[in-house]
């Protein structure tokens, strides 16, 4: 059973961003899964930038990457994320999917946490918003 995702986001694998062999870079990876963040908080009315105007920092504290099957030049693929609030952590999982087949090429689980007026803490606006 596929998991209940709160947001998807397409996108195209460009020539440049394949190693040697062919291949997406591991290290690519992880900028999908950033920039699918982002547009997921846009999503729900909350802006990255704007939260560090006002002085909270939301950061990575860790990352996991399962690696399943690899994306290659011009595929097309879905980044989809579903959020959970534990605590001062704010947990994305995220899975990448080859399209149109669906297939399973990356699940990850991104743990993040902010940071108020330079103190760890929770984000009340964004805590509210992941809902």
């Amino acid at each position: 059973m596929q998991p209940t995702y709160k947001h998807e986001l397409e996108f195209k694998v460009r020539d440049y961003e394949c190693d040697l062999q062919g291949i997406v870079n591991n290290s690519v990876y992880q900028n999908y899964l950033e920039h699918a963040r982002h547009e997921f908080l846009n999503s729900v009315g909350v802006n990255f930038k704007d939260l560090y105007d006002r002085g909270i920092v939301a950061v990575v504290a860790r990352i996991d990457l399962a690696y399943k099957t690899p994306l290659k030049s011009n595929d097309g693929f879905v980044v989809r994320t579903r959020v959970e609030h534990k605590g001062i952590k704010y947990m994305f999982y995220q899975d990448i999917y080859r399209l149109p087949d669906e297939k399973l090429c990356l699940k990850g689980t991104v743990t993040t946490t902010t940071l108020v007026d330079g103190k760890l803490a929770v984000c009340d606006e964004l805590a509210k918003a992941l809902r």
